[in-house]
């Protein structure tokens, strides 16, 4: 009796401890299982996220390559309406600048026609002083003359002292106004100056040189009036 109980009391511990490690090892299988479940999620949860970041820098550059094709096609818009604006102009402008054109052409037309017409002028008035002038020289020619026809006691005379006074007023008058007598005398010949009439041999005297004055030549603010008559020698 006592042997019975005490292989049955055997085979219930024997039973218990069996069944102790299978509820163990379903527990540990449990545990592997949420374990690998758990692993699982993570990866998964992981590979979401990365998938999440890749989407999301994909979308930022493709943003940023969006941005950059707005930005180029807004200044290649601004430099098409820039150019467009020089193009057009306003007609206030164009109607200034019109003016201005004809302004400037208009004052340096002016202008030049001012500077002819001075030029001209001036050109004009010494020809006719010059012409005048021509007119005048045979008168003093005359009172040269008369002076060397009298003799040294008839130039005493009142009458005598009177023309030479006459005489002296009109060459004053003369070189004020800009006629200068040339000097040709013991000079050498000048043929922009003297107007040789006669060739004589002198050895005083070097070559080319003037031996004597035939008639008296003039200048009019450095333009000659008339020549000086001239006697060259050697």
């Amino acid at each position: 009796m006592d042997n019975q109980e005490i292989k049955t009391d055997g085979a219930d511990a024997m039973k218990d401890i069996l069944e102790e490690q299978d509820k163990s090892e379903e527990t540990t299988d449990n545990k592997e299982e949420v374990f690998s479940t758990a692993k699982e999620e993570d990866e998964t949860a992981e590979n979401t996220d990365n998938e999440k970041k890749n989407g999301t820098g994909q979308t930022e550059q493709s943003d940023d390559d969006g941005e950059t094709e707005n930005d180029d096609e807004q200044k290649t818009g601004e430099k098409k309406s820039f150019f467009k604006k020089e193009k057009k102009k306003d007609k206030k402008d164009e109607l200034i600048e019109e003016l201005t054109d004809k302004y400037k052409r208009t004052f340096a037309e002016f202008d030049n026609f001012r500077k002819r017409s001075e030029k001209e002028k001036s050109a004009m008035y010494e020809i006719g002083a010059k012409d005048i002038i021509e007119k005048i020289l045979p008168v003093v020619d005359n009172f040269e003359r008369g002076f060397r026809a009298i003799s040294e006691e008839e130039k005493a005379t009142p009458f005598a002292e009177g023309m030479d006074k006459i005489y002296q007023q009109l060459i004053k008058t003369l070189e004020d106004t800009g006629v200068k007598e040339i000097e040709a005398m013991g000079k050498e010949f000048d043929p922009n100056l003297h107007n040789a009439v006669m060739h004589v041999e002198d050895e005083n005297l070097g070559e080319n040189v003037v031996a004597e004055v035939l008639q008296k030549g003039y200048t009019y603010r450095d333009s000659v009036v008339r020549h000086s008559m001239v006697k060259v020698a050697n």
